[in-house]
């Protein structure tokens, strides 16, 4: 069956992107999932059966949706370290210039604003909540069902030319699908994700569907999950089909009325997965700009490398084939690794790593034979279409913020910048080295379950196999502090340092460590040269202004914590500090208004909370005070400052028996290493409690 999609101009736009999802997992593809949503949108428009994405990760993929260029060219390579440039063109600076309210609702941090992404949008929303707890590998987000009745809140006090981007989460890992998801796919949660995030988005498409008003909508994934495909457990480090390859749906919805709209319910309608056109050619990321503007009756900037997919004669098999590249580039930034690039030319894939890749998918989608060297003409073909393209390796990073670095720790995102190598060998190729990328998977898991021996032992073991895995030390030390040996966290970095790990973060780390350890002069010396640079490590100059302070250099400290603001006006740490240093000189108004401006910044900021509560406790608003504390406790339940001084507070108030479980808390699972005469404190105090309550009674 061939869809009707035809240009019609000032007709809204709905792109909906659905992060890690597989094109084989929703039903209309054949897939575990069961989605009547996405299924019943497919029956009703278009599905590309082999479309694919330029990067396995969220933030460049995304990046090549909106602006419809490759990777190297719009120059995001990683989830972070990269801006998008202030003065790109994207869907919304176009949409938004022809007339259109443009809104977009994101639902977790690698999308955050201060990536760039929010350009041209009236409305970005990326609320998720930025909860900062240290001793987890968290991804700061929030449901599907959230992202979705804020979309379609906005959408209902709009009725033509309205571009909305709605981005959903799910089905990233960690795979925690709610109910009844959760009991339906106990055996495999990811699938249960997907289903989740179809009955989320469901509602928003049935507006659309009843709304007077054309919608072009297009749906697809920003890569996918390898779910131990080829040894890898989610994505970022291959770029085989299971995480390259993504479902894409365009349909045009709307334009009859609610009468025409109530005439479908997809309860009563049985959609099979050959339902609605199927289209073989091969589509794009870079495809998705162009066509939204062609639906919309925009031009179409002829610098674009994708091409408009509204044309039935585009979608027929007997079209001209589309070559298209393809790289992940984490394993070489983040753990020095080879860099992965990659070129598909119709069925043909080629993969440029030390250990050359190429396979006809048509005979072997599951990549199960590699064809290097079996043709060579082939092969020399196929490379010679990859360098056409002439894409550069990425430059350098922009450092993150320590809070935006803490963020996207979740599943070993973020490790800093590894050094660039000028030769790459077969020892870097990521198929050699996939193994090592599980055990770093599987010492974030043993280090959440408290499994810390476990967790010290595999670190050990990859630093034992590849000395120069940066992110291996940087782990290791972490779970070191942790677990209250502060030494062995110390002794750990400067083993890396004596390895000639040449890396950014593990100067940071020591620096934070050692000025936490009571060596501040030591943490000083090794951080000025850092963050004396002229483009300064931030984590490097947050641990300098730490060390400074504890030092008694207060106002060194202070001039720290403002550059740091000068380089980012919304640093919520910076603030943080800056508060913490009003508080030791007793200027509690100005401490008020940086703790005031962190929460404002970071409303989910565990620190800035308690230090607002310090500052309510010493106006005398104890009440306040409890308030605050509390909820620094709620946001981090590793934030031992907070929960001591919120157990004291209650006590103060006379209220003994609420604060009986933070200071069973704080005896059971503050570290002793930083504790020790605070829990000798209230192991008495429990002791006494019982006592002093008969006698209040």
């Amino acid at each position: 069956m061939q869809a009707d999609l035809r240009p019609i101009p000032n007709q809204n736009v709905l792109l909906i992107t659905i992060d890690t999802l597989r094109a084989d997992a929703l039903g209309s593809y054949g897939g575990q999932a069961s989605t009547p949503a996405l299924d019943r949108l497919a029956a009703g428009g278009v599905r590309f059966d082999f479309a694919h994405a330029h990067a396995v990760l969220t933030l460049p993929s995304h990046t090549s949706i909106l602006t419809g260029r490759y990777p190297f060219q719009h120059g995001v390579r990683d989830n972070s370290g990269y801006r998008l440039a202030p003065d790109a063109r994207t869907a919304a600076t176009i949409l938004k210039r022809a007339g259109y309210a443009t809104a977009a609702f994101v639902a977790a941090f690698p999308l955050h604003s201060r990536f760039g992404l929010n350009q041209g949008f009236d409305v970005y929303d990326d609320r998720f909540g930025e909860t900062r707890a240290p001793t987890e590998f968290v991804m700061p987000e929030r449901p599907a069902t959230t992202v979705v009745a804020l979309a379609r809140e906005w959408l209902a006090a709009r009725h033509d030319r309205a571009f909305t981007w709605v981005h959903v989460f799910e089905p990233h890992a960690p795979y925690r699908p709610p109910p009844p998801y959760d009991a339906q796919y106990a055996a495999r949660p990811y699938y249960g994700e997907v289903a989740a995030a179809d009955a989320a988005l469901a509602p928003l498409l049935d507006d659309v569907r009843r709304s007077a008003q054309p919608t072009v909508v297009i749906v697809t994934g920003d890569h996918g999950e390898a779910l131990g495909d080829h040894g890898e457990d989610t994505h970022g480090i291959f770029a085989y089909e299971s995480t390259l390859r993504i479902p894409l749906i365009i349909a045009e919805l709307g334009g009859t009325g609610p009468a025409e709209a109530g005439r479908h319910d997809n309860s009563r309608v049985r959609l099979q997965p050959d339902d609605g056109e199927v289209s073989s050619v091969a589509a794009r990321h870079v495809d998705i700009l162009p066509t939204i503007l062609d639906a919309v009756g925009q031009a179409i900037p002829s610098d674009l490398p994708g091409r408009s997919l509204l044309s039935a004669a585009e979608r027929r098999s007997a079209a001209a084939p589309r070559t298209s590249y393809f790289e992940a580039m984490s394993g070489m930034l983040n753990r020095g690794w080879a860099p992965l690039t990659g070129v598909l030319a119709d069925r043909d894939k080629y993969i440029d790593v030390p250990i050359p890749e190429r396979y006809e998918l048509a005979s072997d989608p599951a990549e199960a034979s590699n064809l290097a060297g079996r043709a060579p003409e082939r092969d020399r073909t196929l490379a010679a279409s990859l360098r056409a393209f002439q894409s550069e390796l990425p430059g350098q990073r922009r450092p993150e913020d320590p809070d935006a670095a803490a963020r996207l720790r979740a599943l070993g995102y973020v490790s800093g910048d590894a050094p660039i190598k000028p030769r790459y060998t077969d020892a870097d190729d990521p198929k050699t080295l996939v193994g090592l990328d599980q055990e770093i998977h599987r010492g974030v898991d043993l280090f959440v379950a408290k499994r810390f021996a476990d967790a010290v032992q595999v670190y050990e073991g990859v630093i034992g196999r590849r000395p120069d895995m940066a992110i291996a030390y940087r782990h290791l030390a972490f779970v070191r502090w942790e677990s209250g040996n502060v030494a062995a966290a110390i002794a750990v970095l400067e083993r890396a340092r004596q390895a000639g790990v040449a890396h950014g973060g593990i100067t940071s780390q020591l620096g934070a460590y050692l000025a936490e350890a009571g060596r501040a002069s030591d943490a000083v010396r090794l951080l000025q040269p850092v963050a004396s640079a002229a483009a300064p490590d931030i984590d490097a100059l947050n641990a300098l202004g730490i060390a400074y302070a504890r030092s008694g250099r207060a106002g060194e400290a202070r001039a720290v914590f403002e550059r740091m603001l000068a380089l980012n006006a919304e640093s919520a740490m910076a603030m943080e500090n800056l508060g913490t240093l009003d508080l030791e000189r007793n200027d509690l108004h100005s401490a008020g208004r940086h703790f005031a401006d962190a929460v404002r910044v970071d409303p989910f900021s565990s620190q800035a909370q308690a230090g607002m509560g310090v500052v309510s406790l010493k106006t005398g608003d104890r009440r306040s005070a409890i308030a605050a504390w509390t909820k620094a406790v709620e946001l981090d339940a590793t934030n031992y400052d907070a929960m001591y001084n919120l157990a004291m507070a209650l006590l103060g108030d006379k209220q003994a028996a609420a604060a009986r479980p933070y200071l069973e808390r704080f005896l059971r699972s503050a570290p002793a290493a930083f504790y020790e005469k605070d829990l000798r404190e209230v192991a008495a105090l429990l002791q006494r409690l019982p006592q002093d309550a008969r006698e209040k009674r």
